[in-house]
């Protein structure tokens, strides 16, 4: 006999630009690749737009001190090079508004590659040092992964990527704020009535755990 195994949906909230996010990449990987999963991943625009700023040493030196809790949590790897070039350069913008964009481009076109993507672009900057908050640093990602028709549409992005972009952002917000969450990446389990906000210490724990959790829930 068969047993029919029901789909456990999951909604993940991040911002490429988040460290914890990052660190969270191992977990995500795991539950993408776990039969029995549907994951959809929505950016929340934490530091796009409005939430942009120049990087600063204030900014610089709380960044750092939480990499390194997130490092031996998850054994994720921050550089030198990511703090002497991005942290430490007195140059360029805490900005995920590129990043974002250039995910929800890769959505529209090649869905299936987004996280591959989002893994490419925290590697620039934690392990490679580069400042992935510059469009021409994301543009030069989108042309190494040959995801050309993506990258026309970054450089020259039109309405229907633009209002795709402004929708994802806003319905990440809205499961946000929905559920309470404070900070990303949040991860939400279920659909309809039955949904819940994961505790997202577990996505920097034991990735068997998490899955088992999820499942027993």
């Amino acid at each position: 006999m068969n047993v029919v195994t029901e789909t456990i949906h999951l909604t993940y909230l991040f911002d490429p630009l988040c460290g914890w996010c990052y660190g969270a990449s191992p977990a995500l990987e795991r539950l993408l690749q776990e039969d029995g999963f549907a994951v959809t991943i929505i950016p929340t625009g934490l530091f796009a737009g409005a939430g942009a700023f120049p990087m600063n040493a204030g900014f610089a030196a709380h960044a750092w001190e939480a990499d390194q809790r997130i490092a031996k949590l998850t054994g994720q790897v921050f550089s030198e090079a990511y703090r002497r070039n991005v942290l430490e350069s007195g140059t360029g913008q805490v900005d995920s508004g590129p990043a974002t964009l250039a995910l929800t481009a890769i959505r529209l076109i090649a869905p299936e590659k987004e996280f591959e993507v989002l893994k490419t672009i925290q590697r620039a900057r934690y392990v490679e040092g580069r400042d992935n908050g510059d469009p021409a640093v994301i543009a030069d990602i989108l042309s190494a992964l040959t995801l050309d028709d993506a990258a026309a549409r970054f450089a020259s992005p039109d309405e229907e990527l633009l209002s795709a972009n402004r929708t994802r952002i806003d319905a990440g917000q809205a499961e946000m704020r929905r559920f309470g969450a404070r900070g990303v990446p949040a991860l939400v389990a279920g659909q309809g009535q039955d949904v819940r906000l994961v505790n997202s210490a577990a996505l920097y724990g034991s990735a068997d755990e998490l899955i088992a959790g999820l499942r027993a829930a």
